[in-house]
Parts: structure tokens; sequence; C-alpha cells
């Protein structure tokens, strides 16, 4: 009896303690924070949406501008917060469709007008989360260099 109160106890423990590993933390306050010092060091005029995204737009376009469901093509330079290039295309560009990327992108590149190039500060929970990928730490915010070179469809 007592070996199987200690092995259910033992399970109890276990589940509890894999439900907290699998929990996402939240990194809101540290991403505002990190965002915000990035935006006066570099002197941007950035424009915060309600879902915590930034955006700067550095040459407006005057070609269409997306929807969130728009296949596009994106020359881009993804950085994180101490400068550090995780990935870029080259000045072709990439297409893909706004709804198959981060939720930064797809909320973000709508704000851009074919031509148009500017930069998306995109807060962890907007990019990959609390937990990251194979290039990215959990908790990241990323920083996109990005120009708008066509809006396919």
């Amino acid at each position: 009896m007592k070996k199987l109160l200690a092995s259910l106890l033992l399970a109890v423990m276990l589940f509890v303690s894999c439900s907290k590993d699998e929990k996402e933390k939240d990194y809101t306050a540290q991403n505002e924070k990190e965002i915000v010092d990035y935006i006066a060091k570099n002197k941007l005029t950035a424009q915060k949406t309600s879902s915590g995204l930034y955006y700067f737009i550095d040459v407006p376009g005057t070609g269409i501008q997306p929807t969130a469901k728009s296949n596009v093509t994106v020359a881009y330079r993804g950085s994180f917060i101490d400068g550090t290039v995780f990935d870029q295309s080259n000045s072709d560009g990439i297409s893909f469709n706004l709804d198959e990327v981060v939720k930064g992108w797809t909320e973000g590149i709508p704000y851009f007008k074919t031509g148009g190039s500017g930069i998306l500060l995109v807060p962890s929970h907007l990019g990959y989360g609390s937990k990251g990928n194979k290039k990215i730490p959990g908790g990241s915010v990323l920083i996109f260099d990005i120009k708008l070179i066509k809006v396919n469809k």
C-alpha cells in the first residue's frame, strides 16, 4: 500500500512539474522595455499597435497595400535587439502568404505599400514565443528591416 501511495504521489508531482514547465513565460514587460529602449537609441518615430507590435515606415511606397491574407514579395533582414542578424533574404526578396508567417509579419507588413520600407519591432508573443525555435531563443524581440517589393495577390 505504501508503494502504491508513493508511486501515485510521484506521478502527481511529475505531472504537476511537467505542466509548469510547459507553460509559456510572459515576456511582455521585458520585450516592451527592450523595444522602447531600441527606439530611443535609434531615434525612431515608431507606431505601436494594440497587440504590442511597433512599426516604423521609412519610405511610404506608392503601390498596392496588402492585406493579412495577401501573397507578397519582401526583401528583409532579421536581427535581434543587439544587432546580431539571424536571417535575411537577397535583394530580390522572397514570396510568401502573410497568413503563413509569424503574427508580427501578418499584422505589420500590411502597414506598408508596394515600394515601401521600414522596420517591424516584433515582441516575442508575435514572433516565436517563449520557447523560440532553432535559431531564435525564447522570449526574443525580433527586428525586421522590410522592403515590400510586390503584392502578388
